[in-house]
């Protein structure tokens, strides 16, 4: 009896490892330390034996991070303290102070602008830091990384001349940069970048000499209507005393709501500010029902990552989250998330702050100095640093600041308002229903709800029947649905709880493609080749993002291994047991059809950097990569 309960329990146990993970086809599934034999010695044997055993080990001192364990299953209480740390708390979160190595440290020694202008003459002499012998720097460059230049091919001529990684395909051999006439006139008059901040408007805002006139209008009012209800409350309290003949406890006040009052004249001769102020009806209008909406993902959603998932067909996309007292300070990093490409047909921008006059501003500033479809307020963001200074999830508790804010930016935008909220801030208490309408009457364009609450995180799927309650509240507005949608078949079941439309955040992260897949309807069991060349794009867009210098190819590259963290996750369709995969179910390890096909399934950061160098060449010496999110799938 004791040797068959033993061997109950350790049936159960085995059981309750493989809970929650896919379900991937016997032939296919290995250990961990098989995997890694495979990666490894096949690595060695693509590369001409020139990689060591200890090669792994050596990217992962460089990088200062482990491969995640496998995620385990929930164990009882006694066996759940094991796996906590001295005060109890779980192992969770991101991985906090991570280093910033600066691309011009990748660099020795760069070569001085005069001298890549061609204008011999250096305006800061003898104290200059940088090469302006050709030669000397030449000898110093950085290998280059390939024969053909992408920016070269495709605009005719490449902006960063000899200090370019692929120089080259258009270096002559006494060190001249050949341009591409033909192509140069072909692409002559097109601009594929909008929204870049120029210096004449940077230099205004550090200077505070930009005039907000509309913001100024309507932060007037608010504070005169703030006035006036307080006289009326004053007023309250002493017809209050009068009628009852009692007095009033000392700082009891009897609260009055006050109406944000619109600042037009309604009595008098008609202006021309009457004629010229667009009404509600002639606002630019956007057509967001049943649009699969491409979600703002802060350090993943770039430009060049948007234009991957533009060609897969993403209706809507919208730059990463920019907080607005950074936009007023003219920071060119925050300015740069602003960014639009030709190819994003239906753009947003998404601004995050917790204040009228601040959020008021900024809209004007992007509704002048932009070109946007629409423009998105995040009350939705989780992290401590905006919650806890009323910005992001912390809105949705702030109700008053909350349609100040929203009426001052109605009011100053020509385009749309959106907004992207949660479910609520803690996991029990859901009150997105009761915001749902108050926003109707603000005059909000369009409303995602992530089906999550601030507390929650990923920890549980997102509620999509409480996402249908709020879509039949939200009616006729808009409402798209956010949460755990990997497949067409998560896209279908989620259009039948009556959603406008479609959101979708890590599911693209993971399979780009799934786009394709919804408006197809169908499984894409996508190749390894195919999957390589998506990060080709990726790269070549990235290059002529950030530049194809030895700055602008490591900035490529740090991106990439963000998205790769994400994109590891993803189980072919060939393997699966079961289709589709779901989006809390971990990958085991496995061994794919081909080589590339299990370094692609590889959870070790080692092996992103291999692909990486696929792509762009070798990192530097001092490379350092550690991954934002502590993978507490994995854990």
């Amino acid at each position: 009896m004791m040797d068959r309960a033993a061997e109950e329990t350790v049936d159960s146990k085995t059981d309750a490892a493989v809970k929650g993970e896919a379900a991937i086809k016997q032939r296919f599934l290995t250990t961990k330390e098989k995997f890694h034999e495979f990666v490894d010695s096949e690595w060695q044997s693509l590369n001409g034996g020139n990689s060591t055993k200890d090669e792994k080990s050596a990217d992962s001192n460089e990088t200062n991070v482990e491969e995640p364990d496998a995620k385990k299953a929930k164990l009882d209480h006694e066996d759940r303290n094991k796996d906590r740390k001295a005060d109890g708390k779980r192992f969770r979160g991101q991985n906090k102070s991570r280093p910033h190595t600066k691309p011009t440290t990748y660099e020795e020694k760069r070569l001085c602008l005069s001298v890549f202008k061609e204008n011999k003459e250096c305006p800061f002499g003898e104290k200059c830091h940088f090469h302006h012998n050709i030669s000397d720097y030449m000898s110093t460059k950085p290998a280059d990384i390939g024969e053909r230049c992408y920016l070269y091919e495709a605009f005719g001529k490449c902006a960063y001349g000899l200090t370019c990684r692929f120089a080259k395909a258009h270096t002559t051999p006494d060190f001249k940069t050949l341009e591409n006439a033909d192509v140069i006139k072909a692409c002559e008059g097109k601009t594929s970048i909008k929204n870049s901040l120029s210096k004449d408007l940077q230099n205004r805002l550090r200077k505070h000499s930009v005039d907000f006139k509309k913001s100024a209008e309507y932060l007037k009012t608010l504070s005169n209507n703030k006035e006036k209800s307080k006289q009326q409350g004053n007023g309250d309290v002493g017809a209050a005393e009068a009628s009852t003949g009692e007095q009033q406890p000392p700082g009891a006040q009897t609260q009055v709501i006050p109406e944000i009052l619109t600042p037009v004249k309604t009595v008098g001769p008609l202006t021309d500010v009457d004629v010229i102020k667009l009404r509600p009806c002639e606002r630019k209008q956007v057509d967001f029902n049943d649009k699969l909406y491409l979600a703002p993902l802060t350090t993943c959603g770039n430009l060049p990552f948007r234009r991957v998932c533009k060609r897969f067909g993403a209706d809507i996309t919208c730059g990463e989250m920019a907080m607005c007292t950074n936009l007023l300070q003219g920071q060119q990093s925050e300015w740069a998330l602003l960014k639009r490409h030709e190819s994003e047909d239906v753009f947003g921008v998404q601004i995050e702050g917790c204040f009228p006059d601040t959020m008021t501003r900024c809209a004007e500033l992007i509704n002048n100095n932009t070109e946007v479809d629409f423009v998105d307020i995040n009350s939705g963001c989780p992290i401590d640093l905006v919650f806890k200074k009323g910005g992001g999830c912390g809105l949705m508790t702030r109700t008053r600041k909350f349609e100040e804010i929203v009426k001052g930016m109605n009011y100053v935008l020509d385009s749309p308002l959106t907004v992207k909220i949660r479910t609520g801030v803690h996991e029990k208490s859901n009150i997105a229903h009761k915001l749902i309408p108050e926003m109707k009457k603000w005059g909000i364009s369009m409303i995602t709800l992530h089906g999550r609450s601030r507390e929650q995180r990923y920890t549980k799927l997102a509620d999509w029947d409480y996402i249908s309650t709020c879509s039949k509240l939200a009616s006729p507005v808009p409402l798209f649905g956010n949460g755990d949608i990997l497949s067409y078949e998560d896209a279908v079941k989620a259009k039948e709880t009556g959603v406008s439309g479609i959101m979708i955040a890590r599911g693209a992260l993971i399979k780009p493609w799934i786009f394709t897949e919804i408006k197809e309807r169908r499984h894409w069991d996508i190749s390894s080749n195919e999957r390589l060349d998506i990060l080709r794009d990726f790269t070549n867009f990235g290059l002529e993002h950030w530049g194809s210098d030895t700055r602008g190819v490591e900035k490529t590259r740090s991106f990439m291994l963000e998205w790769l963290s994400f994109m590891c996750r993803y189980i072919p369709v060939g393997l699966l047991e079961r289709v589709p995969q779901r989006i809390n179910e971990r990958p085991p390890y496995y061994t794919g059809r081909d080589y590339l096909e299990s370094l692609m399934a590889s959870q070790h950061v080692g092996d992103w950097v291999r692909i990486s160098e696929m792509l762009l060449g070798p990192v530097p010496k001092n490379f350092n990569f550690l991954p934002k999110h502590k993978a507490n799938a994995y854990k």
